[in-house]
């Protein structure tokens, strides 16, 4: 009878386990951080359901760069309660950037899909299809880089906001953190800086020139162009349309 063959287990190697476990706890330990980060965000959102935020992510960076120049540098900006704001402001606002955003829940897909087609078409991330909701979060939390990880990020967040907060909350936020200008930051602060009025008196034109120059209030801070005039006709015709927040 023929001897027979034993098998020897292959020997264990120790450092590739040692590896494997390392991987595993970094990954464990990311996932933790992202948790903690998380909760984080939800105890702000919570707390600012009646409270303004100090200063929003935005703003930080912008002074950070502008006291790069000039280190006594200050922001412009004075939070207002929604009833302070035009109701022009917030019509003009919701019709240039975000025409359902009563309806939606946070996303407008069918815009998602257009900015989606255009950055085919284009080759580079051009277009983000970003409403109001999702404006807010990168604001208030997020760097302004344009990445598929930073969008991610936003849309985690923007869920987060349209559960904690009112649609009039998502807007009040959004009118007193949103920029409209270098340093220039809110309604309130905006009003003043270019028509020399408070956000409550905001005429319609004034209101849709304001959210005529969202997209790029640094460029179009005191610059008029032909397209931002026909851009601001527009955003008139569109206002008594759209649907705002009580």
């Amino acid at each position: 009878m023929p001897d027979q063959i034993k098998y020897r287990k292959p020997a264990k190697r120790p450092r590739f386990d040692r590896l494997r476990r390392w991987i595993r706890g970094a990954l464990l330990a990311l996932a933790l951080v992202v948790i903690i980060w998380h909760l984080w965000v939800l105890a702000q959102l919570l707390q600012w359901r009646s409270e303004y935020p100090e200063m929003s992510a935005f703003m930080q960076q912008s002074l950070e760069v502008l006291q790069e120049k000039n280190p006594n540098a200050k922001l412009s900006h004075m939070p207002v309660p929604y009833s302070r704001i035009s109701h022009n402001l917030k019509r003009a606002v919701i019709a240039a950037e975000d025409a359902t955003f009563v309806e939606h829940s946070g996303f407008d897909w069918e815009g998602i899909q257009n900015a989606l087609e255009k950055n085919i078409e284009k080759g580079r991330f051009a277009a983000g299809g970003s409403t109001i909701s999702q404006q807010l979060a990168k604001n208030l939390f997020l760097s302004g880089d344009r990445s598929l990880l930073r969008k991610g990020e936003e849309a985690i967040i923007t869920v987060m906001i349209e559960t904690t907060l009112s649609k009039h909350r998502i807007l009040e936020l959004y009118l007193n953190y949103a920029e409209w200008g270098r340093g220039i930051y809110g309604a309130e602060a905006a009003a003043r800086h270019h028509f020399g009025i408070p956000a409550s008196m905001l005429s319609s034109w004034q209101a849709a020139r304001l959210a005529a120059i969202l997209p790029n209030p640094r460029f179009y801070d005191r610059r008029s162009t032909d397209w931002i005039d026909r851009k601001i006709e527009i955003i008139q015709e569109r206002m008594a349309k759209v649907r705002i927040p009580r």
